[in-house]
């Protein structure tokens, strides 16, 4: 047996036969920007008592792997502005190398990367997710509130220097973006990116309407259609993304449809919050406390009798729903305290 094999664990398996392989890990409620379809301008924070510890976070992250999972994505807030945050992915690192765990990556808004990226690149992460909403560095500091379009666009600079593959996440916005898809498929293709779509979630209140803000991608995709050759992909990466293949580009587009098309019958993953909180679902409120087991003992099989008798509860699906009338948030946690 090679040194690098798996080793066979007991899998995580939800009341409806899916192996939950798939964990995103929140470090941080913290952003250092204030993207107007994720966070209020003026939000308030969890004490620092309440936020796990990066030692805490590893402790966490490994009985999952221990569970079974495949592929860990640290997560935010923004993931990279957590202090010390490169101590929990060099830790992380050696699950990579024993052959534990598949893949360790993480969804970033860019503004650190060209500090992190070589340094995220030599802890073993090999491909990483931008959010990226607009090209137009105007429009990027409307939509992000405090975001420095230059700094971003350096941070992709380096993470692919760095060896990094791409992919670009692109939130849909009805009267912002739309105009721009066409341009924003060509700019991420001609770089080597593969490029995902995402129509707006209601979670938690923001200052906008959500019925303002939100743009089927079903008419986004209709509109790519007068200027590319979209196909079926047979990619498929066992997230909630459905996939095509542009023949003008060669790439590969994306898209996330959580309120026009509904995704959760292949739903293998779970999230945790930054201060230890086991959501089974994005869209639903029912969660299990993981922080209590995992404080009150050096020993971990609390935790993971926590862990498991949460997956014994997961749900078939989420019940997004967009009103015409007030922002109507289908959960009361922002995204960025859930994790994206």
């Amino acid at each position: 047996m090679s040194a690098h094999a798996p080793v066979a664990v007991p899998a995580l398996v939800d009341p409806f036969g899916r192996a939950i392989s798939y964990v995103r890990v929140s470090v941080t409620d913290r952003c250092d920007f204030r993207c107007v379809y994720c966070m209020s301008e003026d939000m308030t924070f969890l004490p620092k008592p309440d936020i796990l510890s990066l030692e805490e976070l590893d402790r966490l992250c490994s009985a999952f792997i221990r569970l079974g999972t495949r592929k860990l994505r640290v997560t935010g807030g923004e993931p990279l502005v957590r202090r010390g945050i490169m101590t929990l992915f060099g830790s992380l690192s050696r699950h990579l190398d024993s052959g534990a765990l598949d893949e360790l990556t993480l969804t970033t808004n860019g503004s650190q990367l060209a500090r992190f990226a070589a340094e995220l690149a030599d802890c073993g992460v090999k491909r990483i997710n931008v959010s990226l909403d607009t090209l137009d560095p105007d429009k990027f500091r409307a939509v992000t509130r405090w975001g420095d379009f230059d700094k971003v666009m350096a941070g992709i600079d380096a993470a692919q220097a760095a060896g990094l593959k791409i992919k670009i996440n692109t939130v849909a916005l009805k009267g912002f973006n739309d105009g721009e898809a066409s341009d924003l498929v060509a700019w991420a293709h001609g770089r080597g990116f593969e490029l995902t779509f995402i129509e707006v979630m209601p979670l938690g209140a923001v200052e906008r309407e959500r019925f303002e803000q939100f743009l089927p991608l079903t008419e986004l995709r209709a509109a790519l259609e007068r200027r590319f050759t979209l196909s079926p992909s047979r990619h498929a990466s066992g997230g909630p993304a459905r996939y095509y293949d542009v023949a003008e580009t060669g790439g590969r587009l994306g898209f996330i449809t959580p309120l026009s098309h509904n995704f959760c019958e292949s739903c293998n993953r779970v999230r945790v919050t930054c201060a230890g909180r086991l959501y089974l679902c994005l869209g639903r409120e029912d969660s299990a406390d993981l922080r209590t087991p995992l404080r009150r003992s050096e020993g971990d099989e609390a935790l993971e009798a926590a862990i498991r008798a949460a997956i014994a509860r997961k749900p078939k699906g989420h019940d997004f729903v967009i009103a015409r009338e007030g922002s109507h948030a289908s959960t009361s946690r922002h995204m960025s305290a859930t994790g994206g």
